[in-house]
């Protein structure tokens, strides 16, 4: 028998969009309902989380489903096959999201089996047992935005640009931003495959469309404030120019500059060996 992670129940954030937020990694899940279809933010860690998804969707809605899959990280669309299997065809992502699921989606297996020691979702690891099988999204966002029609509104879907990786993309309705972990609320932001550069910028851009928006709704963790946005695209910024500066003094040992650096020691690491890999360090 499947064991189920805690699930906060959906909230209503008005416009037909309602958030659900799932333990242990507080993932989020977004969920938008017009008159025609229903469109579905992220499809969680495997089949098994992914059920869940899918059965308090169904509380909501009985609509047909769109899948938005945010960025190419393995919590964010390993549930995509159960969608599919429900009948769903239309999965959107960013084409550099697409050609990395493509390309590197079974790499996530490891990640699945190292972070979910717990067992949280084996079949997913392994590779064996229903809905197991990466599902790649085939409707593709470029540089422009895409208007998805649920019928009696709209759903934007829009790229800003590199950041946590090199193709995150938002989801902006009536009422709320949805982020991906471009913003995550409640801890250090995830280095291991950004441009830590760029996505200062991102988040400045973020920071400059809140107004549009009531709500912003990060990958992990609580609803976000301008605040908190305009504060982690400062606090990367300036670690930005902290390490740039301490590789300056110490070219040989870019790792003088972890004490210096607002994040973890693991977090840090990361952060200049990525500046590096986008050539921002000289």
């Amino acid at each position: 028998m499947d064991e189920q992670s805690p699930m906060a129940p959906w909230r209503d954030l008005g416009g037909g969009t309602y958030w659900l937020s799932l333990e242990p990694l507080r993932l989020n899940i977004g969920l938008v309902i017009g008159t025609e279809r229903a469109l579905v933010v992220d499809t969680g860690e495997g089949p098994r989380q992914a059920r869940q998804i899918l059965d308090a969707v169904r509380e909501k809605t009985e609509l047909p489903l769109v899948v938005v899959n945010t960025h190419a990280h393995y919590d964010h669309y390993f549930g995509n096959a159960v969608f599919a299997a429900a009948g769903v065809t239309e999965f959107w992502a960013h084409e550099n999201a697409a050609f990395t699921i493509a390309t590197h989606g079974e790499e996530g297996r490891a990640e699945v089996a190292r972070a979910e020691a717990g067992g949280r979702e084996p079949e997913m690891a392994e590779g064996q047992g229903e809905h197991t099988e990466i599902v790649v999204p085939q409707a593709i966002v470029r540089d422009q935005p895409v208007l998805v029609d649920l019928g009696g509104q709209s759903v934007t879907l829009f790229y800003l640009g590199r950041g946590h990786t090199d193709g995150d993309l938002l989801v902006g309705t009536s009422t709320t931003l949805f982020t991906g972990d471009l913003v995550e609320e409640g801890s250090y932001p995830e280095f291991g495959d950004a441009y830590p550069e760029e996505w200062a910028d991102v988040l400045r851009h973020i920071s400059a469309l809140r107004h549009r928006y009531e709500h912003l709704v990060p990958g992990h963790g609580g609803l976000c404030t301008d605040v908190a946005v305009r504060t982690m695209a400062e606090t990367m910024a300036t670690a930005v120019r902290s390490a740039r500066q301490a590789t300056r003094e110490s070219p040989n040992d870019a790792t003088k500059a972890i004490p210096i650096l607002p994040y973890g020691p693991e977090q840090s690491r990361l952060f200049i060996s990525r500046l590096k890999a986008a050539s921002s360090l000289h």
